[in-house]
C-alpha cells in the first residue's frame, strides 16, 4: 500500500515500478498460455531484484500445486537458500487462490502484488481474504488491481479461445 502523505512523484514512481514488474508477471502469463496453460505469471522481487519467476504449469506437469506463485516462491526459495521470503514482494497476475495464499503467508512474504482479480476462487479480498484474518500470525500486505484489466485480457482471451476450440 503506498502511504497517502508520499509527494505525487513518488507514487507515481512507485506505481511505475509495480507496473513494470507486473508487466514482466504478464511475459510469464504468456509463456503458461502458449504452453497450454491457463495464462497466470508470478516473480518475487528482493530490493530491486527478481529472485524468483514462475508460470501457470499444472496440466503439463500433473500438478495441482503446480500454480504460478508457488513456482515463483519455489525458485526465490532455492535462490536465497531459505524457505523464509521476508522483506520479499510477489506480483502475480490474477488473485492468489487459497492454496496459494496459505504458501504465501508461510513464506512470509512481505508484500503481494496481484493484477485481476478472481471473484470464483480468490483468497485476498474477493472470496475470502486469508491475509487479514486476525488468527493467524503473519499478514502480508495486499496491493490489487495493478494492470488488472491487461490481466483480466489475458485471462479472457485465453479462456475464449479455449471455448471456440472446444465447439
Amino acid at each position: 500500500m503506498i502511504p497517502n502523505n508520499l509527494p505525487d512523484s513518488l507514487v507515481i514512481n512507485a506505481l511505475s515500478i509495480d507496473q513494470a514488474y507486473m508487466r514482466l508477471a504478464l511475459d510469464l502469463a504468456h509463456e503458461a498460455a502458449i504452453a497450454g496453460e491457463v495464462p497466470v505469471g508470478a516473480l518475487v522481487v528482493k530490493d530491486g531484484v527478481i529472485i524468483g519467476r514462475g508460470s501457470n504449469a499444472p496440466i503439463g506437469t500433473h500438478d495441482p500445486t503446480a500454480h504460478a506463485e508457488i513456482a515463483a516462491m519455489r525458485d526465490a526459495a532455492r535462490h536465497l537458500a531459505n524457505y523464509r521470503l521476508v522483506d520479499c514482494t510477489l506480483y502475480v497476475t490474477l488473485e492468489p487462490c487459497a492454496m496459494c495464499a496459505g504458501a504465501i503467508q508461510h513464506a512470509r512474504i512481505t508484500r503481494l502484488v496481484f493484477g485481476a482479480s478472481d471473484p470464483k476462487t480468490g483468497a485476498c479480498g474477493s472470496v475470502v481474504n486469508l491475509m487479514a484474518e486476525p488468527k493467524l500470525n503473519h499478514h502480508t500486505e495486499i496491493t490489487g488491481g495493478i494492470m488488472a484489466a491487461e490481466c483480466g485480457l489475458k485471462l479472457s482471451e485465453f479462456f475464449s479461445a479455449r471455448r471456440k476450440k472446444a465447439s
